[in-house]
């Protein structure tokens, strides 16, 4: 295998999804050591740093003078297909192109012109240069624009291989039309990632439990009403999280995207507005910038609380019970999976005195909980093993095929 471009929104910010891409570059460099790896992202410096790997931008930069005001005049075209053509030239340069987990096939918080669009070009320009397309472990629906809908479809429709993280993923590409008889099912790829070493000492009292927050204002945060949606948020975590410290808890607060310090903030100003504000030293929050950073955090708690679909999966994989308030049903599936069915809330109407009674629950079952996802999250990894050699004797293997065999 020559070279393997590797697509996706990373270095943006986003744990979870730089921890997709780290998973699958740790394979790849474990298992096809002689490849050459590119990745196609919008924060190619980001990524470079972190990972040690070369990066190619999703969009060629903009025009400028002349040419901009001309594009402009027509309609922006000159500049798509300038942007295609860049593309193409890039991607036949490989022998796979792979999308590494994350939810790419949704469109949360995104326009039709942005991520969408983005996917379908490569994909297609990938198609057009005979380089092959791999979907692995990704994350599908929903997806409520139409237009987005239609792009996304479309690229997925192109791919060599296919696979989804969960049941609804599945569900999903068959309601809508487009699901392919080849079409597999394994874990999210952060499942792979290696537990960091050292763990805290058992504690004595009541538990510590760690709170993941989100700048969350709704499916899509760039509307108008996106304010009011974040506002309620934090109301309500408010309300949860002053609960647990009167109750003698210890909070961390936890984050999965670097934007969601705006909520940390939010929460830290409005617990200290509460008359209880002598207490907001049982609050404590670090910064994160990895999902092994996450987990590390995580290590230091008892109970977690989380949103974000990574901040989830990190808590499974140190066998930390726990509760989710999420805001798709990714998080619902993966908690039923591991037995948790009953501590789910969605973020837009949750409970936060319902929370405060099912840490409590939590708590006095924590020992079995604990047994339970620790044996089901090996499970996980034991299947993306399968998953791993099922693509190095395919996609990846040297006779497979490609532009640069």
């Amino acid at each position: 295998m020559g070279r393997i471009a590797l697509f996706g929104l990373f270095g943006s910010g986003n744990l979870g999804n730089d921890g997709s891409l780290k998973a699958m570059v740790e394979f790849l460099a474990e298992r096809c050591p002689s490849a050459q790896l590119v990745c196609i992202c919008r924060e190619t410096e980001a990524v470079g740093r972190a990972f040690g790997i070369a990066a190619v931008e999703l969009r060629r930069k903009p025009s400028v003078g002349v040419a901009r005001l001309i594009d402009r005049a027509l309609l922006k075209v000159p500049g798509k297909l300038c942007d295609f053509m860049r593309a193409v030239r890039v991607i036949r340069r490989a022998d796979v192109m792979i999308v590494p987990g994350t939810g790419i096939l949704d469109d949360f918080g995104e326009k039709p012109l942005g991520m969408p669009f983005d996917i379908l070009k490569w994909c297609l320009a990938a198609r057009l240069a005979g380089t092959r397309i791999a979907f692995v472990s990704v994350g599908a629906g929903p997806i409520r624009n139409r237009w987005s809908r239609w792009l996304m479809v479309a690229a997925a429709g192109m791919a060599d291989y296919r696979s989804f993280r969960d049941r609804a993923s599945v569900e999903f590409m068959q309601r809508i039309g487009a699901h392919k008889p080849g079409d597999r099912l394994y874990p999210d790829l952060a499942f792979r990632l290696a537990v960091p070493q050292g763990r805290a000492p058992p504690r004595e009292g009541a538990p510590v439990v760690g709170v993941g927050v989100m700048a969350y204002r709704g499916w899509y945060g760039y509307r108008k009403t996106g304010e009011d949606v974040f506002a309620r948020y934090i109301d309500k975590m408010t309300r949860f999280v002053s609960a647990l410290m009167q109750r003698g808890h210890m909070v961390r607060l936890l984050i999965g995207d670097e934007e969601d310090l705006i909520a940390v903030e939010a929460l830290q100003a409005a617990v200290s507005a509460l008359p209880m504000a002598a207490r907001t030293d049982r609050m404590t929050v670090e910064m994160a910038h990895s999902l092994d950073e996450v987990m590390v955090q995580i290590g230091k708690v008892d109970i977690v609380v989380a949103t974000r679909f990574h901040n989830v999966v990190c808590a499974l994989k140190l066998a930390r019970p726990t509760i989710s308030i999420g805001y798709a049903s990714k998080n619902d599936l993966l908690m039923a999976q591991m037995g948790l069915a009953d501590y789910c809330q969605h973020i837009d109407d949750f409970d936060p005195d319902r929370l405060v009674t099912q840490v409590c629950r939590l708590h006095t079952d924590r020992e079995r909980i604990a047994r339970v996802i620790a044996a089901r999250t090996a499970e996980y990894a034991a299947s993306l093993k399968r998953q791993e050699a099922h693509l190095l004797a395919t996609l990846l293997s040297s006779d497979a095929g490609g532009p640069g065999s």
